[in-house]
């Protein structure tokens, strides 16, 4: 490893004190000069450690062989089969969500994993369980690998840009049979971000950007479900997603829905720091339901409540109908009447809704909502003087309830 002497050589530096210490990384040959500019020790580190690197004989025929993985037609598998014959250990790729992707070899030592970012978004980790003297291939195969979870997004991008029409058309009722769906049960799911995006072109185009990627992510997750990696290829094909008003959209042929709708949803809440909101439809069969499916799954979506909350149709508010019918029109505007009184920018409002959600205590809730409990206290006697009554009358709570619920979602 170079030495702190030959970086001060580098950096035309007198020799100073500790010349003989080591350092692996640019960062830790920046802890060993705290004094001087952040990028200037860095890059000289980075340059000295090339040097070191570039002098093995080994060094190019393993970045080739690395390289040569990523740009096979499956590069996570090839990727992790090439690393367990390297090291002879074992090789794991996991998505964001956990699914193991890809896995080759057998453990021979203690396990060691990175995240793979990108972006800031997480994108999966690479596992690996190899004796001692492998350990420092870790960074460099993590690189590798992250840029095969990228070539495998790159391909389902291109998998659902050919499906995406064929997607559209089916919901829209104006698909014919399709030889996936024919015979075959399927189901729908919708899934938004709870709030808009803001006005203005930047911000519309962060969200449909994040939407793009909503739909990725379940598009892999539906991809990627295995019982083990070679079903991967089996099942190419057989989901479609699209991005539809503001909704990702998928259609998938379902065997457990219960266990695939929780599983989508902790894929895209996994992958995303913001919160998602997912509706799922009944199952169905026939391409000629396809739109009844999506109608499903958007009034699943409007009955969650949760900001990162999951509805299936079938186990939906039996009030639903109530709700979103409209006859609670004049209930909720009464309601927001009083409400807009208080001149708060819906402080109130928003704690008398948490209020009715909550089922603990009213320090909790206050915790929760990052309020001091006797704030807590206060807004609620505010709610009541507007409204007329106490949170702790059955007929009052029960009004909230409906007007609230009545709000299109």
């Amino acid at each position: 490893m170079p030495t702190l002497a030959e970086l001060r050589t580098t950096l035309n530096l007198p020799e100073g004190k500790q010349a003989k210490k080591t350092f692996s990384t640019p960062e830790e040959a920046a802890e060993l000069l705290p004094q001087h500019p952040l990028e200037h020790v860095r890059g000289a580190a980075l340059s000295l450690l090339a040097q070191e690197a570039l002098a093995s004989p080994g060094l190019p025929a393993l970045l080739s062989a690395l390289r040569g993985a990523t740009l096979h037609v499956r590069p996570e598998q090839e990727l992790t089969a090439v690393l367990a014959r390297l090291t002879g250990g074992r090789a794991e790729i996991r998505a964001s969500w956990g699914d193991v992707v890809a896995s080759a070899g057998t453990p021979t030592g203690q396990p060691l994993s990175v995240r793979l970012t990108h972006g800031g978004r997480h994108v999966g980790a690479l596992l690996l369980d190899v004796a001692a003297q492998w350990r420092p291939l870790l960074p460099v195969a993590a690189e590798y690998a992250l840029l095969a979870r990228l070539q495998s997004a790159a391909a389902g991008a291109a998998r659902r840009r050919v499906g995406e029409h064929t997607l559209n058309a089916l919901l829209a009722g104006a698909g014919s049979e399709n030889a996936v769906l024919d015979g075959e049960a399927y189901a729908v799911a919708v899934a938004a971000f709870p709030n808009e995006s803001a006005p203005g072109l930047r911000a519309r185009t962060a969200r449909a950007a994040a939407l793009d990627v909503l739909a990725a992510v379940g598009e892999g997750y539906f991809f990627e479900r295995t019982q083990g990696p070679e079903s991967v290829s089996e099942r190419a094909g057989l989901v479609y997603c699209t991005v539809q008003d503001n909704r990702a959209v998928w259609l998938w042929p379902t065997h457990d829905l219960e266990r695939e709708a929780g599983g989508l949803h902790a894929a895209l809440t996994a992958s995303t720091a913001q919160d998602v909101r997912l509706g799922i439809s009944g199952r169905h069969v026939g391409a000629g339901a396809a739109r009844t499916a999506l109608q499903q799954a958007r009034q699943a979506l409007v009955a969650t409540r949760e900001p990162r909350g999951l509805t299936l149709f079938h186990g939906m508010d039996a009030l639903y109908a109530l709700l979103s019918g409209g006859a609670l029109g004049t209930l909720k505007a009464q309601i927001q009447a009083r409400l807009a009184v208080l001149d708060d920018d819906g402080r109130i409002e928003a704690t008398l809704r948490a209020y009715l959600m909550h089922t603990g205590s009213l320090s909790l809730l206050a915790a929760r909502q990052n309020l001091h409990v006797n704030t807590l206290r206060y807004r609620l006697r505010r709610a009541e003087e507007v409204l007329g009554g106490s949170l702790s009358d059955p007929q009052l709570l029960a009004r909230l309830y409906l007007a609230f619920g009545a709000e299109e979602g």
